[in-house]
């Protein structure tokens, strides 16, 4: 998962809302295969940072072994000591199974609304009315919760 390049990025005090640098909303991109099929590589995502986490949410955290590597997983159970999160493909793995628990203090954000860019080929009035019915959709717990989630 990346940042949006070329974005500026108001500080708190510059936009007058408070501590950690950064405004509450921010969009992202995703990469890689980890979060099919909720999330494919790129899509994009409006995250919330700072917002409450609960079990079935998908999250943007730092990676437990490089800090400066932010993922997107999915908080799958809530235990002492921070967070257990998954991948929604098992076979793509980079999750806690692999690492462990995540501390709290590295789950970032919440995410909330995914977007798929258009294509090349949606430049139409019909490809872009298509896109906009099936591209934004929002990621709550409720709707993507994968089955491997369930099974737990």
């Amino acid at each position: 998962m990346r940042e949006v390049p070329d974005v500026p990025e108001p500080t708190w005090e510059e936009a007058g809302r408070g501590p950690k640098g950064r405004l509450p909303f921010q969009v992202v991109e995703v990469t890689g295969p980890s979060m099919v099929p909720t999330l494919h590589h790129g899509d994009w995502l409006l995250v919330h940072y700072g917002a409450a986490v609960r079990p079935g949410d998908v999250v943007i955290l730092r990676h437990p072994f490089q800090q400066d590597l932010l993922i997107v997983k999915r908080a799958a159970e809530r235990r002492r000591g921070g967070w257990w999160v998954l991948a929604d493909n098992s076979f793509a793995g980079g999750d806690s199974t692999d690492y462990g628990m995540v501390p709290d203090e590295f789950v970032l954000a919440r995410a909330r609304v995914r977007y798929r860019p258009l294509k090349e080929d949606q430049r139409s009035l019909r490809g872009v009315l298509a896109w906009a019915v099936s591209a934004v959709r929002p990621v709550s717990a409720a709707r993507c919760v994968s089955r491997r989630l369930r099974a737990r």
